[in-house]
């Protein structure tokens, strides 16, 4: 049997990030959903965490700071970054700074889920949508 999976999702929207929740747990992971960075950050289970998937745009913390400060922490988790206000600094940025996936508002659920899938493997490659 498999161990199930642990995505976090920081969203600050309450539709999408319900939306999100439905989705990862229709595909067998176990969720947390925060609805800012801070809430991660101080979360008993920031270490289980093997995906995130963030917003880009959000009060006191975007998305990429909530990467950066990972990063700079020693938690390094494959990151899927989400935005309703995609563009092209940010994207360069992001896939630059090794984010996995940036991804437009509304997502595409197949995408997000190839996103998923390869952040869970190794030599998972980054996908920006097209």
């Amino acid at each position: 049997m498999m161990k199930k999976v642990l995505v976090s999702v920081v969203e600050d929207d309450p539709f999408f990030r319900e939306s999100m929740y439905r989705l990862m747990r229709s595909l067998g992971y176990t969720v947390d959903v925060f609805s800012c960075a801070a809430d991660l950050l101080g979360s008993p289970r920031l270490a289980e965490t093997a995906c995130l998937i963030a917003d880009i745009h959000m009060p006191g913390m975007t998305g990429l700071e909530l990467y950066r400060r990972l990063i700079d922490t020693g938690n390094a988790i494959p990151t899927i970054l989400v935005t309703a206000f995609p563009n092209d600094a940010d994207r360069a940025r992001a896939l630059n700074d090794g984010v996995l996936c940036y991804l437009r508002k509304p997502v595409d659920e197949d995408q997000l889920t190839r996103c998923v899938s390869a952040a869970l493997i190794s030599d998972g490659s980054p996908e920006e949508e097209s």
